[in-house]
């Protein structure tokens, strides 16, 4: 990034620490000294005349000016006399950078950011701002050389404001922590079941009628139904997404409108029933979920939506429309008589090759207007539209077939960056759709999967971060889900592979959250580490170890025993050795910031326990693997399927998903012996999309049971050398699919279960 700061004097003193910039630069090299405020002259530029570089200058110089403690101007680069420290801001078209990229040179002598474009130069100006310690006038910035570029050209942030609505203000201030961050895409997810949150001059009900529900679900979908009896709703007016889309270009962010089609649309067929295949008449939705109607393939219904898609292609100037495409049901389209024309006529096999041509019949339209579409990976389902762009979000295998097929893909698998997933204990948590996606989980995130070729893997666009908003109401909360997981993913996406570290990203995370304290960002504090799972001990004593990822944290933690003694509360200055008999000890601890701010707390229970027998198995009765019965149709209890007769059984080397289950609703139950290699604890941790259940020796080590998105949880058991029943149980109902089963002894990391502690009777 051509920028050449004007800093004044040389620090005096003991060096800076380490810069903490996010993402980590794909080169970094510091210097000796550092560069003062006080002696800064002005930002300049080699041509005053250039509106978009001038702009960029004046943003750089506005950042300056606190910690100079005065207005720096912005000068042309050739009105100042020699000698004067300056921060010069160049383009440079020649750079060989991605023109994303910058290169960056700070010296006691003042600074130069230079890049190819200006997005290149807005990136550099992430950097410095990263540089400049908040609230501290007088500080210095160190000394160094980065050249720096992303590994991503997508590079996304989502969010849903179909379900709950927020602000414009909220909006540009997300938009603008994206900035800071360096994404570049929107996805701003604009119309839902629950709600049409975008003017369309043409169809005045889909804001009149369709913006605005009953009520919204107290709670869980659960029944009975109990509502809220507070009617919801509102809209953005084109003036406003005006103003949003020019707020977000000068962010160099991208912004992706989606409008949900077929599914997901019960708020427009509100307004609109002649749309449906049914009469209705249809509400607003006010529970969360999968409905049953959806859009008619019919002439009106596509009149309409190419009428919407218009106005929203004037509204948004970026590249990509998304139309969803996730989660429609074919259940009217089955029973439909217009459906059931259309798929006579156009000689389709069935409803999901329907979708497949409603799905191209908007491409068409799209593409005949300069515009690409993207979609959820269901649109691969009958054969994915010509040029499409699949996000996949059930895992990584639609973006995997869809890259294989030539298609661009966007990464953004529920497992790991669905932020409206749960970051701790539910106990201890805000009420959140489901599944597990801590911190840690986020940056162990790799978008490009090893699998491809060089040349398929040229089609992975990148990575996005998605904030669905069925339990998020409110600024606040949408801050508390998406940062810092925010700043893990902008990681992943922009830092080359190899610089991406979790201690290196930890140890500068502490400096990142002081500027969002600056920022009142209202983000989750980080909570204790240690109590990630209930353990066991053969011992009578057990040694408990917590940390916070925070130095200046205090840790603050209660020891519950089961002699019904008062709780104990105190701060936690190092391991604690507790005794476990005659009944195990419940410890509950939670990270204190200066301010009295803190983090959700964390629990666990220790406690003594016995080895598990061994079964008296003859060794050569035995094969290796396991027994593995499959089951089909819609579930919804891993539990019920030793009630159920499967489709066919089979013998597998260890617990996986079989590569010829089907897509969604089917079951699984492995069946054989685990062989403990020798005595000891053994800890599992089991991941499943949607439930599943694991029992050795006669107990349930993990209850993962019912409806949920990708998530992990933990489980402990003694157990002696020798073999020991093994079952496992796992569903899945819709959407994402995921099973694995892992283990580790002794503190050691997590591994697959290896194969060789797999059998069963011959």
């Amino acid at each position: 990034m051509t920028l050449a700061v004007l800093l004044v004097a040389l620090a005096q003193g003991p060096a800076p620490p380490a810069p903490s910039i996010v993402p980590a630069p794909a080169t970094l090299t510091r210097r000796a000294g550092a560069l003062t405020f006080a002696a800064i002259t002005a930002v300049t530029v080699p041509d005053t005349g250039h509106a978009e570089l001038r702009a960029l200058a004046r943003m750089l110089a506005d950042e300056l000016s606190a910690p100079a403690a005065r207005t720096v101007p912005v000068r042309a680069a050739d009105a100042l006399a020699g000698g004067t420290v300056t921060i010069a801001l160049m383009l440079d078209t020649a750079l060989a950078l991605d023109p994303e990229g910058y290169r960056l040179t700070v010296g006691p002598e003042g600074a130069r950011l230079v890049a190819p474009s200006p997005a290149g130069l807005f990136y550099g100006i992430q950097t410095v701002r990263q540089l400049l310690p908040p609230g501290e006038p007088g500080a210095a910035l160190p000394a160094l050389e980065i050249e720096d570029w992303p590994r991503f050209r997508y590079r996304g942030m989502h969010l849903d404001v179909g379900r709950h609505l927020f602000p414009v203000a909220f909006i540009k201030k997300y938009i603008d922590l994206m900035a800071m961050y360096k994404m570049n895409t929107f996805h701003w997810h604009l119309t839902e079941d629950q709600g049409w949150r975008i003017e369309i001059r043409k169809y005045p009900r889909l804001t009149t009628v369709g913006a605005w529900r009953q009520e919204t679900i107290r709670e869980k979908n659960f029944s009975p139904y109990v509502g809220d009896g507070t009617p919801y709703g509102g809209f953005y007016t084109q003036a406003q997404v005006r103003e949003i889309v020019t707020y977000a270009r000068a962010r160099y962010i991208t912004i992706v409108p989606e409008i949900e089609m077929p599914g997901h649309s019960k708020a427009a067929l509100a307004a609109y029933p002649e749309l449906a295949c049914t009469p209705g008449p249809f509400r607003v939705a006010t529970v969360w979920g999968v409905h049953e109607d959806i859009y008619c393939p019919s002439d009106a219904t596509f009149a309409f939506l190419e009428d919407v898609l218009t106005e929203v292609m004037d509204l948004f100037p970026g590249q990509y429309i998304h139309i969803g495409g996730d989660e429609a049901p074919k259940t009217r389209w089955e029973r439909s008589p217009v459906a059931q024309a259309v798929i006579r006529r156009e000689g389709l096999a069935n409803a999901h090759e329907l979708q497949s041509w409603f799905i191209r019949r908007i491409e068409r339209f799209l593409t005949a207007h300069g515009r690409r579409l993207i979609g959820w990976d269901e649109i691969l389902e009958g054969g994915l539209a010509p040029d499409a762009t699949v996000m996949s979000w059930r895992g990584m295998v639609g973006g995997i077939a869809a890259a294989r097929q030539g298609h661009d893909v966007i990464m953004t698998p529920s497992s790991h960056v669905y932020f409206d997933h749960y970051q701790g204990s539910p106990a201890f948590e805000p009420l959140a759709i489901g599944g597990y996606a801590p911190l840690e989980k986020v940056y162990a995130f790799e978008p490009m999967p090893a699998e491809l070729t060089p040349e398929e893997a040229r089609h992975v666009l990148g990575a996005q971060g998605n904030v669905w908003t069925e339990y998020i109401a409110t600024p606040e909360h949408v801050e508390y889900m998406a940062v810092p997981r925010m700043l893990a993913l902008a990681e992943v996406v922009w830092s080359p592979r190899e610089r991406r570290e979790w201690s290196g990203f930890v140890a500068r995370l502490p400096a990142q959250l002081r500027r969002l304290d600056a920022l009142d960002v209202r983000y989750r504090i980080p909570g204790v580490r240690g109590l990630e799972a209930d353990r066991l001990t053969l011992a009578d004593s057990i040694t408990i170890r917590l940390e916070s990822l925070l130095p200046e944290a205090q840790i603050v933690y209660t020891l519950a025993g089961a002699d019904g003694s008062p709780a104990r509360t105190q701060i936690y200055d190092g391991p604690v050795r507790v005794s476990v008999r005659p009944g195990p000890v419940r410890v509950t601890a939670r990270v204190v910031l200066p301010g009295d701010r803190t983090s959700p707390a964390r629990s666990a229970t220790f406690a003594h326990t016995t080895l598990r027998r061994a079964e008296p198995v003859d060794a050569d009765a035995l094969a290796p693997g396991l027994r593995v019965a499959y089951y089909e149709g819609r579930m919804s209890r891993a539990a019920r399927l030793v009630t159920l007769r499967p489709a066919r059984r089979a013998i597998a080397p260890g617990v996986a998903l079989p590569g010829d289950a089907r897509q969604e609703q089917f079951g699984l139950r492995f069946t054989g012996y685990l062989l403990a290699p020798e005595d000891g604890i053994y800890e599992f941790a089991l991941t499943s999309d949607d439930g599943s259940l694991l029992r050795i020796a006669g107990h349930t080590v993990i209850d993962h049971d019912g409806f949920h998105s990708s998530a992990d949880k933990p489980g402990v058991i003694a157990l002696a050398a020798g073999a020991h029943g093994f079952e496992l149980l796992y569903f899945q109902a819709g959407g994402d699919r995921e099973l694995r089963l892992q283990t580790r002894r002794d503190g050691e990391p997590l591994r697959d279960l290896p194969a060789e502690w797999l059998a069963h009777a011959r």
